[in-house]
């Protein structure tokens, strides 16, 4: 083991060291935020394949092929069908806004007053990402270590915590980068091929399991369906990965490289089936099924090898973590503590350049006071947010539950105020308010009457949040002319009052085609 250990050290080190890189990049709030939304299509690409393919992908992926065969592959496969929505239909829009938050684009939208009750919900959200990320650090360094849960929670939690606290979304970015790469390598290369040709080949599996296994809905059409509303819609509305989009130099960018990268998420989603299915082949007896995963890795690898399929499971569990954790960040200091203390701006201008060039790349006041103190406050958010995580991580459990509960909320409460917003102009803030108010409420009413784990939740949950939405909408005053042109501008990728957004990296907002539809 003494090669796999190497191999785990020099990765993690590695991740240590592209932290402290990043930090000297990161002087503004634009640079630690949103990597001075400069990525083009290889980095972002690649940085967003890695955030939505966590732990739960790898781990619980390989989990639920092991019991189900190859229509296990449908968690990951919602997962890629709402980043390729996301980036088809929405990312050109997203980064043309130039914000921060998904509660700013909600202010800009309503003309203000939804930002503190959404922000509050999208917390609880990427803060509960962040836990259950944590948490799998045990399982790793359980396979890697035998350590025990708290110290391997403690170690995982703070590597990732300094490498996002020193140098914000550069050293994630970075970070993230190596983590696809080495994923893409351990998994797809090497424990795909190895694990089938040990199970047999193909004609071998068929010949050891039921034909269940390899029935596409063998997994059933109910739990598919349920699949599609939690993860699908939660990758169309989720802070992690809108913060993500905001990374990119341009909407071409945006649109392109979340394509590839949900197709990516395709290939991931089969792979990761299989695998589950090869390991029910060797091993038809495991006291659980997220246990395939760690049980082919240690018994059928060489050494070596396994080392660097380990390092793809911790790099999967980190690229989640992290991109979690300073969504979480993000969210509590800028749509919750600083709205709190009344230091935002009027919601018209918040994110629209006024203050400097934060909201571009940061580079026209890269040594001001400002920018600095800026960074120092987020930073000093993602400190505080990891240490929660980290305490939260140690003392829960049932990780199952917590994250259903998370995505439940998630889409129950913000799915229907968000896309009416993007794409039904009669929605105003009373309709998005209330929509966020009775999704949420009957989401944790039928949470309790049936169970977290129970899709009546999410289902009424969210009928009664589009029901509450297009009524109260209705009923209530149209918003307001200027906000909704204040609005289009934005979304043509203009700045009200200052003519066309400058410093972008070569951007030049508006060129593109689909700015016409936006301005009509």
């Amino acid at each position: 083991m003494a090669v796999d250990y190497a191999v785990i050290v020099v990765y993690l080190a590695g991740m240590l060291a592209m932290g402290w890189w990043g930090m000297r990049r990161a002087r503004s709030k634009s640079e630690f935020l949103v990597a001075g939304r400069r990525l083009g299509p290889a980095m972002y690409s690649g940085t967003m394949a890695a955030i939505v393919l966590g732990g739960a992908s790898t781990i619980g992926g390989v989990g639920l092929g092991y019991q189900y065969g190859l229509s296990g592959a449908w968690m990951v496969v919602t997962i890629g069908l709402g980043l390729l929505a996301l980036s088809v239909f929405f990312s050109a829009r997203i980064a043309r806004l130039k914000v921060y938050t998904v509660s700013e684009m909600l202010d800009l939208r309503y003309g203000g007053r939804a930002g503190v009750i959404s922000g509050v919900v999208m917390w609880a959200y990427t803060l509960m990402l962040a836990v259950t990320s944590t948490i799998a650090y045990a399982t790793i360094f359980d396979v890697l270590f035998d350590m025990n849960r708290t110290v391997a929670i403690v170690l995982g939690g703070a590597i990732v915590v300094a490498y996002s606290t020193l140098g914000g979304m550069w050293s994630i970015t970075l970070t993230d980068m190596v983590q696809f790469v080495v994923k893409t390598i351990g998994v797809l290369l090497l424990l795909l091929p190895i694990a089938v040709v040990k199970a047999g080949g193909f004609s071998g599996m068929k010949a050891k399991l039921p034909t269940s296994y390899f029935d596409p809905l063998g997994i059933g059409g109910e739990t598919i369906f349920t699949y599609v509303l939690i993860y699908t819609f939660g990758m169309l509305i989720g802070q992690d990965i809108w913060q993500r989009v905001f990374t990119a130099r341009s909407d071409k960018v945006a649109r392109l490289g979340g394509t590839v990268a949900g197709t990516y998420c395709l290939v991931y989603a089969v792979a990761g089936a299989v695998i589950g299915t090869a390991a029910k082949v060797m091993y038809p007896k495991l006291p659980s099924a997220d246990a395939a995963f760690a049980t082919i890795v240690k018994d059928e690898l060489p050494v070596g090898v396994r080392g660097l399929v380990l390092a793809a499971a911790l790099a999967a569990v980190m690229s989640t973590s992290s991109g979690a954790l300073i969504a979480c960040a993000t969210v509590a200091n800028n749509d919750i503590w600083s709205r709190l203390r009344g230091m935002r701006a009027s919601p018209g201008a918040q994110g629209d350049g006024s203050d400097g060039s934060d909201d571009r790349d940061g580079s026209d006041n890269r040594d001001g006071s400002d920018d600095r103190d800026e960074v120092r406050g987020n930073r000093a958010f993602i400190l505080a947010m990891g240490v929660l995580v980290i305490c939260i991580a140690i003392a829960l459990n049932n990780v199952v539950e917590a994250l259903t509960v998370a995505y439940n909320l998630l889409v129950g409460g913000l799915l229907v105020p968000i896309l009416g917003g993007l794409l039904w102009k009669r929605g105003t803030v009373q309709g998005a308010l209330t929509a966020v108010t009775v999704g949420g409420l009957v989401v944790l009413g039928l949470m309790w009457r049936y169970g977290a784990l129970a899709n009546e939740p999410i289902y009424y949950g969210l009928l009664a949040s589009l029901v509450s939405y297009v009524v109260v909408s209705l009923a209530s005053k149209p918003t307001d002319a200027a906000v909704l042109a204040h609005w289009r501008d934005r979304l043509a990728g203009r700045e009200e009052g200052s003519g066309e957004v400058s410093g972008s990296a070569g951007e030049v907002p508006g060129s593109e085609p689909e700015t016409a539809p936006a301005q009509s």
